[in-house]
């Protein structure tokens, strides 16, 4: 997309959004009453809303039961002083005020008759009792709610009342909350899923700056904490802020790649979710998903589709030798793009981009399929490269060299399985075994179903090296001795078998169970979640696990970590309904195996011969 192009998305967006404020009497002689708050952009008053939301049957089961329609009197919840408690409930009518031209006039609902008695009962699935160790992640979960303008808007990252040094931990991270959203989501409880959709995008346009240079309007941030400020000098009365963090003030000052390509994700899901697909068709929410595109699809001198990102723009968010073209971020792109596509309303002006992107899926599923795969017939035949060939037929096309293969590489790699390899650039293959790359390129489809059953196959051999005590192996195996003091310039905390290297994460969990059910094996998902509710309740829900096999409890690591209980409850709730995994997925798309911008480009020669029966098979 061209300059001119980019700035009139961003100046629509600017134009599209303004922050929701609301001011604060300090003043000791206002009674502490709702009413007496003046907002400072006047709000709509409106009656009692049902959802607008339709739930899925199958989610009708999984609804919060703080509700019971035997008893009139809790029909209707009360909203308290806490904010944290008022999570389930209406969706959020903020955006009819900040928006007014983006919606149709509301036509008032037409009830549809009530079902048979008989055909009510038969309907109705039994519900599985809760474990006190379910019942107090959500109420942890609960806890770590925060709220601004009365409005739930996210989930901190932890909620430690041992810490005194919050660092960042009291902000909310996109990636963080994407375990929280998909629990709630399934739980009938979408306005604060809604609620974070939007006011991120807000944040979006906002400006961002780092030494006088700027970022692309697209970026989203990798968090934002709610601040109340004083309006006057007197500080007689305050207005709640958010305070968006896109990377200036992170440790290495380094832009947050993946949380665009999150927000897209759960964009996806929310509408899936809920049947809420006005959200996705709002003017504001695809110029978001368009300048986000923007960004990802820009013109650049790559010769590959992948993404070129620097070290520490993801999960991994501090040096570990994933710059270049990391797995995880290639993972989360090609997902993103297949929700895009999915999302984005077609008309005369978005024809380019949907072409645009369908050519990047299927450059991108094929280099990844074919290059990043490795397993031991793929291995035996790296061992034998020759190198500096000067070719278009060439077969080592990166120009790698025997002697990178690692020696626990040769015993490692079982004879049935397989795995996609860290990172790939010229003269250089990161072997190591990413979780989360891996699993997320079986949910999304850019794996083949063969290589899918691999990876799994390749876990489940390898259960005492990435599972072992606690799931999940966030990379294996950890760097050590000259390479961990090289690599990551002697990190303190990312010492060998602990935080991103080669740490146990349980915040995995949920993506695992994801891939499991996808591939018809849950059964190795229960595994994986028996070993870890046996010990996160007692150690006090940790972000993640040191040791090689996972026995010690991190010795940086922060308790009561959101995204470790939510990631729990979230793999529980889709083992119980395994039909909820399908939302989340995405298919193969035979179309994308048989497209190729050679074709369109009249290329004589093309390095792709690949047939759909090789792919499928």
């Amino acid at each position: 997309m061209n300059g001119q192009t980019t700035m009139g998305l961003a100046a629509a967006a600017a134009a599209a959004v303004r922050p929701c404020r609301r001011r604060l009497l300090s003043s000791a002689s206002v009674a502490p009453s709702k009413a007496s708050a003046t907002p400072l952009f006047p709000r709509c008053s409106h009656p009692q809303h049902q959802h607008h939301s339709r739930r899925l049957p199958f989610l009708v089961s999984a609804a919060s039961p703080h509700t019971s329609q035997s008893d009139p009197s809790t029909t209707q919840t009360p909203i308290t002083s806490d904010p944290r408690s008022s999570v389930a409930g209406n969706l959020p009518f903020f955006d009819h005020v900040l928006f007014p031209g983006s919606f149709p006039v509301e036509t008032p609902p037409v009830e549809e008759p009530a079902p048979p008695a008989d055909e009510v009962q038969t309907s109705a699935s039994p519900v599985r009792e809760e474990s006190e160790t379910e019942r107090e992640a959500w109420r942890l979960l609960r806890r770590a709610v925060v709220s601004y303008c009365g409005d739930p808007v996210g989930t901190v990252a932890a909620e430690d009342p041992e810490c005194t040094e919050m660092l960042n931990y009291d902000q909310v991270f996109i990636r963080d909350f994407v375990p929280s959203a998909l629990a709630f989501l399934m739980r009938g409880e979408t306005e604060i899923v809604r609620n974070f959709l939007l006011h991120t995008l807000q944040l979006q346009s906002w400006e961002k700056t780092v030494d006088c240079y700027s970022p692309g309007q697209g970026l989203m941030p990798a968090s934002f904490k709610i601040k109340t400020v004083p309006l006057d000098e007197n500080n007689e009365a305050f207005e709640e802020v958010l305070d968006p963090d896109f990377g200036e003030s992170a440790i290495g000052r380094v832009a947050p790649v993946d949380s665009g390509l999150w927000w897209i994700i759960l964009l996806r899901a929310y509408c899936k979710f809920t049947g809420d697909y006005s959200l996705q068709e709002r003017v504001d929410v695809q110029t978001g998903i368009k300048l986000i595109l923007s960004l990802c699809l820009s013109d650049g001198f790559d010769m590959f589709p992948t993404l070129l990102v620097t070290d520490g723009s993801c999960m991994i968010d501090r040096r570990m030798g994933i710059h270049g073209h990391p797995l995880e971020i290639q993972a989360l792109f090609y997902s993103a793009l297949r929700c895009s596509r999915e999302m984005i309303v077609m008309n005369d002006g978005s024809k380019h981009l949907v072409q645009a992107i369908n050519n990047r899926l299927s450059a991108l599923s094929f280099h990844i399929r074919e290059y990043y795969w490795v397993d031991m017939k793929k291995i035996n035949e790296i061992y034998r490269y020759k190198t500096e060939e000067y070719s278009h037929d060439a077969t080592n096309k990166f120009n790698i060299y025997p002697e990178q293969i690692p020696s626990w590489l040769v015993d490692w790699v079982p004879e049935k399985g397989g795995y996609l390899i860290g990172n790939l650039q010229p003269a250089h293959m990161d072997f190591r075994f990413f979780s989360l790359g891996n699993l997320w390129a079986i949910s999304s489809s850019l794996t083949t179903p063969t290589q899918a059953e691999g990876i799994l196959n390749l876990i489940e051999e390898k259960w005492d090296d990435l599972v072992a005590n606690m799931p999940l192996k966030i990379c294996y195996p950890a760097m050590e001795d000259d390479e961990w003091r090289i690599v990551t310039g002697s990190d303190p905390k990312n010492t060998p078998w602990s935080y991103h290297n080669g740490g146990s994460w349980p915040t995995l969990l949920w993506q695992f169970t994801l891939a499991c059910i996808k591939m018809g094996r849950p059964e190795l998902a229960r595994r994986a979640i028996a070993v870890a509710e046996e010990k996160l309740s007692a150690d006090k829900w940790p972000e993640y696990y040191d040791t090689r096999s996972g026995r010690f409890v991190g010795k940086q690591s922060r308790s009561y970590q959101t995204w470790t209980i939510a990631g729990f409850l979230t793999s529980k709730i889709l083992l119980e309904n395994l039909e909820l995994a399908s939302i989340l997925t995405c298919d193969e798309d035979l179309e994308l195996l048989e497209g190729c911008a050679c074709c369109l480009s009249k290329r004589t020669r093309c390095s792709r011969r690949v047939t759909k029966s090789d792919i499928i098979g």
